[in-house]
Order: C-alpha cells, then sequence, then structure tokens
C-alpha cells in the first residue's frame, strides 16, 4: 500500500510504499476512503503542538472506509461494508480507567504512549488497521461523498462534550470558540440535539456573520472585546435568561481569561464543560473562584474525546438530517498532494471549512 510518512517533525509528510497491515484478533483492515485533515495538522507535524508522536508514523484520526477484512470475532461487520473508523483507542483492560491513544495522532500518559506503539499508524494511508470496537457501520449513501462524511472527526468531539454535559432539547448552550472549526460545530451539533438558544461569542465578526446566517434565531452571536468583565455581561445578556451550559473549545492560543469570561456566565446549578487546548502550550490557568462555583453548585468537567457510543448517535444525527452535512465547504486532495491538504487546511480552519485527504483517489478533487 501507499502512505504519507512523518520521518521527522518539521519534515513535509513523504508518499511512500509501505507493506499492508495485517488484522489479529479484534480488528478490521479498512481501505481508507477519505479522511479528514484538521487545520492544526500543520503544526503537529511541525512540532509546535509537542504532541507524543513517534516518526516514522502515518499519521491521522480516523476516516470513512470499506472493509477488507475483518478479524474471527467480528460477528456482524463484513467485507465490502462501509464503516467509520474512530480514532480514538482504548485499552482492554482496566474497564474503569482505560488507558487512550488517538491512532496517529496524539495519546494520554505511559500507558496511551504504549497503546500507541502498537497501534501506531493513522488513516493517511490507502489501508489501515482498526480494532473492531473501533468501526461503525456507515448509511450506503455516505459511499456517494465520503470526503463530506470524513468531518465525522470534527462533529463527534463536540457532541461528546454536550454528552457529557447533559445538553437537553430546549436549554440554552454558550459555546465559548464559537468561530472556530470545533466550535462552530458545536453550535450545529447543539441545534440538531435541540438546544432552545446557542450564544456565540468570538472575535472574527464574519465567523459570527456566517453563524448568524446558517442558523437563523436560535443563535445569538456576541463580537468580543478582550476585556473580561465586558464580555462576560455581554455574554450573559445574549442568553436573554439563564445559561445552563457552556462549553469550553478554545484553541491553546487563547488567554485563560476567555475561558474564565465565558465559564462564569453560567447560572446557578449550572454545568462547564472543558475540551480545549487553553494552557496546553504554557499561560495562566484557568482560576475559577471557590465561593462562586460553591455557593452556586456549578459543576465543572473535563472532557477529552468522547465515550464510544457517540460515533452511533453523531452517525444517527447525520443519517437523520438532523445534522445537515451538504452546506459544508469541502476541499479533497489525492494521496501525492498530502502536503498541499495540509497547508490548504492551516488556512481554511473557519466554520464548516473542511479539508479531506481521498488516499485511493489519483487526484484532487475541485472545492465543493
Amino acid at each position: 500500500m501507499r502512505a504519507a510518512v512523518l520521518t521527522r517533525f518539521g519534515a513535509p509528510l513523504t508518499v511512500r510504499e509501505m507493506p499492508d497491515p495485517e488484522a489479529d484478533g479484534g480488528e478490521v483492515v479498512v481501505e481508507v476512503l477519505a479522511t479528514c485533515v484538521p487545520p492544526y495538522a500543520a503544526e503537529v507535524f511541525g512540532g509546535e503542538r509537542n504532541y507524543p508522536l513517534v516518526p516514522p508514523v502515518v499519521p491521522g484520526i480516523g476516516g470513512v472506509g470499506r472493509i477488507v477484512h475483518a478479524g474471527p470475532d467480528a460477528t456482524r461487520l463484513r467485507a465490502g461494508d462501509l464503516v467509520w473508523c474512530d480514532c480514538t483507542v482504548r485499552s482492554r483492560d482496566d474497564a474503569l480507567t482505560p488507558d487512550i491513544t488517538l491512532q496517529g495522532w496524539s495519546s494520554r500518559g505511559e500507558g496511551g504512549a504504549r497503546l500507541a506503539e502498537y497501534l501506531h499508524d493513522g488513516s493517511f494511508a490507502e489501508l489501515m488497521r482498526v480494532p473492531t470496537e473501533n468501526v461503525f457501520p456507515l448509511p450506503a449513501a455516505t459511499g456517494d461523498d465520503p470526503a463530506r462524511w470524513a468531518a465525522l472527526s470534527v462533529h463527534t468531539i463536540p457532541y461528546g462534550g454536550l454528552l457529557a454535559g447533559g445538553l437537553a432539547a430546549g436549554e440554552t448552550l454558550l459555546v465559548s470558540g464559537a468561530t472556530g472549526n470545533l466550535g462552530s460545530s458545536a453550535v450545529a451539533v447543539a441545534l440538531a440535539m435541540g438546544a432552545g438558544r446557542v450564544v456565540a461569542p468570538g472575535r472574527n465578526r464574519a465567523a459570527l456573520g456566517l453563524l448568524a446566517d446558517r442558523f437563523g434565531p436560535r443563535v445569538y452571536p456576541v463580537p468580543l472585546t478582550g476585556d473580561e468583565a465586558v464580555d462576560r455581561a455581554a455574554m450573559s445578556a445574549a442568553g436573554a435568561g439563564p445559561i445552563d451550559m457552556v462549553i469550553d473549545l478554545l484553541p491553546p492560543s487563547a488567554p485563560s481569561s476567555a475561558s474564565r469570561a465565558a465559564a462564569m456566565t453560567v447560572r446557578e446549578y449550572g454545568r462547564v464543560v472543558l475540551m480545549g487546548g487553553v494552557g496546553m502550550l504554557g499561560g495562566d490557568d484557568l482560576a475559577l473562584p471557590y465561593p462562586w462555583l460553591m455557593r452556586n453548585s456549578i459543576t465543572v468537567r473535563g472532557q477529552w474525546m468522547y465515550p464510544r457510543t457517540a460515533n452511533v448517535g453523531i452517525i444517527r444525527l447525520l443519517a437523520s438530517g438532523a445534522l445537515d452535512l451538504s452546506p459544508e465547504h469541502v476541499r479533497s486532495f489525492g494521496l501525492d498532494a498530502v502536503n498541499d491538504a495540509v497547508a490548504y487546511a492551516a488556512s481554511h480552519g473557519g466554520p464548516f471549512d473542511r479539508t479531506a485527504l481521498v488516499p485511493t483517489a489519483t487526484a484532487g478533487s475541485p472545492s465543493r
């Protein structure tokens, strides 16, 4: 098979021949039809994000594929099935606190690093080996446009955070980082789940206008000034009543003061879910007042990625049309143009702007 390989941080990816992966028990081999290239991929490959990848490695964060071979313990999956491959792999020897690796992308702690040694390579390849429990059937219609469905890797993340926070139909949600790639996804997913009102703060006025135009009166954009007190008051006012839940998806470059201003808009007994990268590259830690947390019975929860069941839920939202992929702008690249794809993704990281790598195609398709 052919694959794009990160040989060292700071070097372009190299496309080369590699041995075809083989599946043991509990695994499947899939032909990768499409995988999403995140806007921050260039920062990962350049070493700026300090991800625990060990070159040489085939990167990638899951994707849409077709099963080539299923292991003997697969009771429903068959060769030829169209599937979603989730990159979030959990160890099988601790049900309570499993180690986690994002196959071909990142890992958590020593145990996650050991797991990554075994499931080393990701989806920037024609073929990929995936644990059976990380493979989920897709509707047949996915085969008409797998590059568009590769956005599952984006939408599943905020969906997991909204599930963790217990978002209920009719509630008011504030999305901290709403103008980013993940934050804008959170707006769309929350509305698909039945949120009554979504407060969308951000500094990019064009992106705020895009959210308002796409989703209409259930979304309330809030232009941010950088003044914590002023911004908190503006976000609270946009809620027009109690804000039930805040989800934070700000990137590592954002200051902790922005996260704090958003978090402290939540009502008494409200919930705050932290999923962003604030503080991961240094800077001040998030400081929330003890008396405010205690006296208002606030729940603050960190959430890295999502439970396995979230994959089923997000696929159902898409298949039903509750979450609509059709307005998203998708640009596809063939495997030989992988470095062009990484550069394109870096400069097209706004709301609903997707970059897809289609490893089994011979050329990139035009923008859509």
